[in-house]
């Protein structure tokens, strides 16, 4: 029984990984359609340009065991427009999420109550309707999921948000191989 809790354990464990991938036309159709073929779930993928405009930062969020995450990585590090690809999970880093959120709110005590909820999650009102308003909120997985179960109660009209960024904390760049940023 022990073994199965586990087994269970490993299967659903969280990794983020970060690739950094030549800004060209296709990389992204590439990657997915890979991922897909293969049968691998993603939980979240986000990408954006880098400071470099020649490369993009695509971020990953995958469940399983480290054999598949391991394999995912690989098979990712054969994608010549992928420079470089990392688990960042077992590091210090920082990842948020932003969402836009739109809520029902009439002008009168529901407004100034999600006002205030927003002020709270450190988010914002980023535009105010006759019968709604939409909020920004950035922060980890478990603070926008907070933010979404406080304001339920009012009415959500519509809700999006983007996948998961991630960045290792500290001064080494993401862009190195972890070898060669140890020595």
């Amino acid at each position: 029984m022990q073994r199965q809790r586990a087994d269970a354990l490993a299967e659903a464990m969280r990794h983020v990984l970060s690739a950094t991938v030549q800004n060209v036309p296709g990389v992204l159709a590439h990657v997915s359609g890979m991922l897909a073929s293969r049968g691998y779930n993603i939980d979240s993928l986000a990408v954006g340009e880098t400071d470099d405009p020649g490369f993009s930062r695509m971020t990953f969020v995958l469940r399983g065991d480290d054999r598949v995450q391991e394999q995912v990585r690989r098979q990712l590090g054969k994608i010549v427009t992928i420079v470089n690809v990392e688990d960042i999970s077992s590091q210090n880093y920082v990842e948020r999420d932003l969402m836009l959120i739109k809520v029902a709110a009439p002008a009168g005590p529901a407004r100034s109550d999600i006002k205030e909820l927003a002020e709270i999650f450190r988010g914002r009102v980023v535009d105010v309707a006759s019968d709604s308003v939409v909020v920004e909120i950035s922060g980890t997985e478990n603070k926008i999921e907070g933010f979404i179960d406080m304001v339920r109660p009012f009415g959500i009209l519509e809700l999006v948000r983007t996948g998961r960024i991630a960045m290792v904390r500290g001064s080494r760049s993401n862009n190195a191989p972890a070898e060669e940023s140890a020595s």
